[in-house]
């Protein structure tokens, strides 16, 4: 599972910076400054939970946690919703899709928050 998780953060990764570069270089004489900035918020949280993969993969390597699992799942579902949502509201300006980033953030805090807690578990903290 470790090498899924690694892999995915891998290819998050990569995507997060096209998508940094798409917005810099093509969005931003197509699309109002505040698209813009809503798509760029979609790809910066894209790399750091694309990171976070990275740290999930670590620390199955490491530990046996149940818990690391739902983290991994957690990371790829919040940016599939968080990230996805919002790039698509930048291109076509319906709001609506707004009301879905939320339960993409809600997958990164529960990520997070079973990365925590499999680090107290194993006398990490």
């Amino acid at each position: 599972m470790f090498r899924l998780f690694f892999c995915l953060g891998a290819g998050f990764a990569g995507l997060a910076v096209l998508t940094g570069a798409f917005g810099a270089h093509f969005l931003s004489k197509r699309i109002s400054s505040e698209m813009l900035n809503v798509f760029e918020i979609g790809s910066r949280y894209q790399m750091y939970h694309a990171l976070g993969l990275f740290v999930v993969a670590w620390s199955m390597c490491q530990w046996k946690a149940q818990l690391l699992k739902v983290a991994g799942w957690s990371f790829v579902l919040g940016i599939l919703l968080f990230s996805s949502s919002l790039y698509v509201l930048s291109f076509t300006g319906i709001r609506w899709l707004g009301s879905i980033t939320p339960f993409g953030g809600v997958c990164f805090i529960v990520g997070w928050i079973c990365l925590l807690i499999s680090a107290i578990h194993n006398n990490l903290i």
